[in-house]
């Protein structure tokens, strides 16, 4: 199906670090990029959590753009700047949430395309917000974006993901699940 990504995000350090009341830790570099490079295992180059073991299986995440309208419409706030959340991929036209691994089940597997060729990736869990969402968003945005708050993927094929219109492709036994709706 077709979709397009709004944002993507790799950043050298972890801004979300201490009390949120203290405010972000600053980026050596504005944290937004036009493209990214995907290996399988290891994440994105460059990211903070590029080869990392701890996060081996979640190395990337993956959020529905739809999911910050609603939360501010919610809040009564203008739209949001995507990169303020930190997800790696910023995505428009698909439920990412409902990808989700089942609790003690194994997630989804999809791949995306945005020219160079499909990049696959296997989820895992949710990507659960956190209080620094309140800061960084608007007061509320945590509790807002608690069941979605995106996804948390481990890659399995190395590639190039560009900022634009893409391709989502779901491995055959979730596409045909009754719990995805496009």
């Amino acid at each position: 199906m077709q979709i397009e990504i709004v944002a993507l995000v790799a950043s050298p350090v972890h801004a979300f670090e201490g009390r949120p009341a203290d405010g972000p830790r600053p980026d050596p570099e504005d944290p937004r990029r036009e493209r990214i490079e995907v290996r399988a295992g290891l994440g994105v180059v460059g990211d903070r959590y590029h080869g990392r073991a701890a996060h081996r299986l979640a190395s990337v995440t993956l959020l529905a753009a739809e999911s910050l309208d609603a939360v501010a419409a919610e809040l009564g706030s203008a739209t949001f700047d995507p990169v303020l959340v930190r997800r790696t991929i910023v995505t428009r036209g698909f439920p990412v949430d409902e990808l989700a691994a089942p609790r003690g089940g194994a997630g989804a597997e999809f791949t995306l395309d945005t020219g160079d060729g499909p990049v696959r990736f296997r989820v895992h869990r949710p990507a659960n917000p956190c209080r620094w969402m309140d800061v960084v968003l608007a007061p509320g945005a945590f509790k807002a974006l608690r069941g979605r708050g995106g996804v948390r993927c481990e890659p399995l094929s190395d590639g190039t993901l560009r900022a634009g219109p893409a391709t989502l492709e779901l491995r055959d036994q979730w596409a045909a699940s009754s719990q995805l709706r496009p």
